[in-house]
């Protein structure tokens, strides 16, 4: 008899529990998991394998395996696996804290890439071949087919592409996902690559669902777990700060390029500041605006309910424990107003140019050039990774980063001579804000950029020593086009390695 979310005989046959799934993962095998910033992640089968490989390696026996993802998952998946020491490689984006010491420990590879490429990248056999899929869906069709659940991802890649799939199919996902996905299929490699028929943030593409030839799934594991829902601290006076700033430019440049009141379509980042944006934008008079972006995170759901967001598309959910539940509980009223594609949709860069949107994303660190460092503390120490900010800043109409401008309590500034790791180069980059101001360096050469930043966007306990290094970098560098001082340009992260301050 099949369950009420595995309406196909042949698939409902192949339900197991997660630790026989589990035994059909080898030892060296390269692993598709499902999961998008916190959601849609397989929660039963990487616990059930990690337990394997702690078991393994207590009795002697080596046993680690290269985990393929759409971005971060949760605690259940990267910190159940590294935990253990079970991740020899991962890609393409982690934000799981024990994984991060590994991969900073040199225990663990890690490739950081655009998400928008990682697909590609998989259908051209860079990565090598991909032996096992595990995705969680919300369903599965009587024909078959796999009702997606709270993120897209590379799913589709990894279905197609592996030699076995297990699937977990979770009830903790409300049922009225079902409709709520755009799958396209028409992708492919050049020289066969056509133009993809997107003009408009809600124009459906694909279909609702996964196709999946049933022969390949090898087992079934049904789950009930909520996705890693991270809680959103309120916003403090620098995230209103910057928010604020951001909103005050939005509306300057819609009156300055004559841009409609629903705007361009927005993207938006993870975390704070951005909900705080959202936020900001219920209250201003625009009106019907959509989302084309990676994530759709809880103030996108308030601006929905409150009519200033006409629709959202993207690949994954990012939400908050309470909205995750209210969503759950009403995702039928959402139906119409959210789409969620495969990344290689999402953020295609072909799409974001097309559409024209509103990018916004966080950084770590800026020079005083512009170029931004967004995954490395220090240079070295890599904190998430690039994700898909890269794929809308160098293509977006315009390309925001924002960040406070000091962190560790005032002992780094995020304004620096030079950026001990790039990012987004500063061709990329045409915004900076911070609590402080707004730096508009559109049309700007580089010592305009230098002047914009410092006197907009650094904090004033830095300012003088940025200016102190500007007046010498003038008047001793190489060459004026972009003047820098290189036995200075990295003192700043060095003192604050040796002292725990980049102040003097």
């Amino acid at each position: 008899m099949t369950s009420e979310r595995i309406r196909h005989a042949g698939l409902a046959a192949k339900v197991t529990d997660a630790a026989t799934a589990a035994a059909l993962i080898r030892p060296g095998d390269t692993v598709g998991m499902s999961g998008f910033t916190g959601s849609g992640y397989p929660k039963a089968v990487p616990v059930a394998l990690a337990d394997r490989i702690e078991a393994e390696h207590a009795a002697g026996h080596p046993f680690r395996v290269k985990v393929w993802t759409g971005a971060s998952t949760g605690p259940e998946l990267d910190g159940a696996m590294a935990k253990a020491d079970g991740i020899e490689f991962r890609l393409p984006y982690n934000s799981d804290p024990i994984a991060r010491e590994k991969i900073n420990a040199g225990e663990m590879e890690y490739f950081d890439l655009h998400l928008s490429q990682v697909a590609p990248m998989a259908w051209e056999g860079f990565l090598g071949h991909m032996d096992v899929a595990v995705v969680e869906v919300s369903g599965i069709t009587p024909d078959g087919d796999l009702i997606p659940s709270s993120s897209v991802g590379n799913n589709k890649t990894w279905l197609d592409l592996a030699d076995k799939v297990i699937l977990e199919v979770n009830r903790w996902q409300s049922p009225a996902l079902d409709g709520m996905h755009d799958i396209y299929y028409g992708t492919a490699l050049p020289p066969n690559r056509v133009p993809i028929p997107l003009v408009k943030s809600d124009d459906r593409i694909g279909q609702p669902h996964f196709r999946i030839d049933p022969g390949k799934v090898v087992a079934v594991v049904e789950t009930d777990a909520p996705d890693r829902n991270a809680p959103f601290s309120p916003p403090d006076e620098a995230a209103l700060a910057i928010a604020s700033n951001i909103l005050d430019f939005l509306t300057w440049e819609a009156k300055r390029a004559g841009l409609p009141p629903s705007l361009l379509p927005l993207q938006s980042g993870v975390g704070n500041v951005p909900n705080a944006v959202m936020a900001g934008l219920i209250e201003t008079p625009f009106e019907g605006m959509t989302a084309f972006t990676e994530v759709i995170q809880d103030g996108m759901l308030d601006m929905i309910e409150a009519g200033t967001l006409r629709m959202a598309s993207a690949t994954a959910f990012s939400l908050s424990p309470e909205k995750a539940l209210y969503f759950n509980d009403n995702a039928d009223r959402f139906r119409e107003r959210l789409l969620l594609r495969p990344q290689e949709i999402s953020n295609n860069p072909e799409l974001v140019r097309r559409l024209g949107c509103i990018a916004m994303n966080g950084l770590i660190e800026a020079d005083i050039y512009g170029n931004v460092n967004s995954t490395h503390v220090m240079g070295s120490r890599i904190q998430n990774g690039i994700g898909g900010s890269g794929d809308f800043a160098r293509n977006g109409y315009v390309s925001i980063f924002m960040t406070p401008s000091v962190a560790k309590g005032g002992a780094i500034s995020a304004i620096v001579p030079q950026v001990s790791h790039v990012d987004h180069i500063s061709q990329d980059v045409q915004v900076i804000v911070t609590e402080q101001g707004l730096a508009d360096l559109r049309g700007l050469s580089p010592k305009q950029r230098a002047r914009a930043i410092v006197e907009k966007c650094a904090h004033p306990a830095y300012r003088p020593m940025l200016e102190d290094y500007m007046a010498r970098a003038a008047k001793g560098s190489f060459g004026q086009h972009a003047p820098m001082l290189p036995s200075e340009a990295l003192s700043w992260h060095q003192r604050f390695m040796d002292t725990g301050s980049m102040r003097t």
